[in-house]
């Protein structure tokens, strides 16, 4: 081996071998949080308000917020299970439709949804020296959607809706991991995105003196950044340094 060469050799030996994404193997914790956007909504007023289709309508959403928090098991092979809770809040932005109103239809209020997910994700490994690490996920649980103080208000009559109810709830998830073995091993920082809904809830409404039921939609789409510790992680590799060649 040439002078040269063998200096190449060690030059490269001895560079810091690269942070890279390994499955995740036993317990873990992570929590994560973002922009939630509660999509458009159909509210249909039950029939003893007497507004017949005209109670009818749809209710839209500012961006709100949304915060997960979760507690998992990673089986080494790239498959994780995890019980997830979480929480969203949107607030109440506009109306179309109840053609009973008459206009202008003022509106206010917020949505809420809070409850618990058990997921199943995967892991895509991406090979050595990659410390990014993709994954998807599916999700089902039991969530209690909510309307507080929602209001449709025309000029000559007002629908609120305030109440909560629980639902079957189902979830996708798809994200990517980066590891960050640099400043603790385990430590990973997250990006998702979770698309989350639940069966159509029936909330307490009012119009006038008059009560009864809405059912309203719920359709979430979530932008979340986040961060994961998994507890037995192994410590990254210690660069190899080869011994200095000898003079020529």
């Amino acid at each position: 081996m040439t002078f040269r060469k063998a200096l190449l050799a060690a030059t490269m030996l001895a560079l810091p071998v690269a942070a890279q994404a390994q499955p995740v193997t036993g317990l873990y914790v992570g929590a994560g949080a973002g922009v939630n956007l509660l999509q458009e909504t159909d509210i249909e007023l039950s029939r003893n308000f007497g507004l017949g289709q005209g109670g009818s309508g749809q209710v839209d959403f500012d961006y709100g917020w949304v915060g997960v928090v979760s507690l998992g098991w990673g089986f080494g092979n790239g498959v994780r299970a995890e019980i997830e809770a979480n929480y969203r809040e949107n607030a109440v932005n506009g109306a179309s439709g109840f053609s009973a109103l008459t206009r202008p239809l003022t509106t206010a209020g917020k949505a809420r949804s809070y409850g618990v997910m058990a997921n199943a994700l995967y892991d895509f490994d991406l090979g050595p020296g990659v410390p990014l690490m993709p994954y998807i996920g599916l999700g089902a649980g039991y969530v209690w959607h909510e309307h507080a103080s929602a209001r449709v208000t025309g000029a000559n009559a007002g629908a609120l809706i305030d109440g909560d109810e629980g639902r079957f709830a189902y979830q996708a998830i798809l994200g990517a991991a980066f590891q960050l073995d640099a400043v603790a091993p385990g430590l990973a920082l997250t990006a998702e995105y979770r698309f989350m809904a639940t069966l159509d809830p029936e909330l307490d409404a009012r119009v006038g003196t008059t009560t009864g039921v809405a059912e309203v939609q719920n359709f979430n789409h979530s932008v979340l950044l986040g961060i994961r510790y998994a507890f037995n992680a192994a410590p990254p590799p210690a660069p190899v340094v080869a011994p200095a060649p000898a003079a020529a």
